[in-house]
């Protein structure tokens, strides 16, 4: 009994040195698992930046087929429930923005082709501001837009 247990120990060690190895020398890095990250996008400071870096156009056209649901008023912008579904065919992504954030692009889903477009987050807001929801699709980009009051600011305020 007490081989096996120092067997297991040596293979576990044998595995986390070949790890380390590899890692020292470049051959696994974060780097190559974020490699599609769109870190440009979530850095741009203006919404329409944002869009532009992450979808490759801010040309939206407001579409009835996206549900967004957000609060009214938000007695606390730390923690604002928000949801997104939309009837579109062919979506391939879901992004969220909060207008007034200083990295307006809140987060970005991208979808497979059978996935169904319905996502459900908590983001967080500085300030009183729209919630914006685009919507990619094989025909192009649809967007809804919701205005939010808070009361209590979620990004230091």
């Amino acid at each position: 009994m007490i081989d096996a247990k120092r067997r297991t120990l040596l293979k576990g060690s044998l595995g986390v040195s070949a790890i380390g190895v590899a890692v020292s020398a470049g051959l696994l890095t974060p780097g190559t698992v974020l490699a599609n990250w769109p870190k440009a996008a979530f850095a741009a400071t203006e919404t329409d930046a944002a869009l532009n870096e992450l979808l490759g156009s801010n040309a939206t056209e407001n579409s009835d087929q996206i549900k967004l649901e957000a609060p009214d008023i938000a007695e606390n912008g730390a923690q604002l429930p928000v949801v997104v579904d939309t009837d579109l065919e062919g979506v391939q992504s879901i992004s969220i923005i909060a207008s007034a954030n200083n990295s307006p692009l809140i987060a970005s889903f991208d979808l497979g082709t059978n996935a169904v477009p319905f996502v459900s987050t908590r983001i967080k807001m500085a300030e009183s501001a729209d919630i914006i929801a685009v919507v990619k699709t094989d025909s192009g980009l649809f967007s809804k837009t919701k205005s939010v009051k808070v009361t209590i600011g979620g990004c230091g305020g």
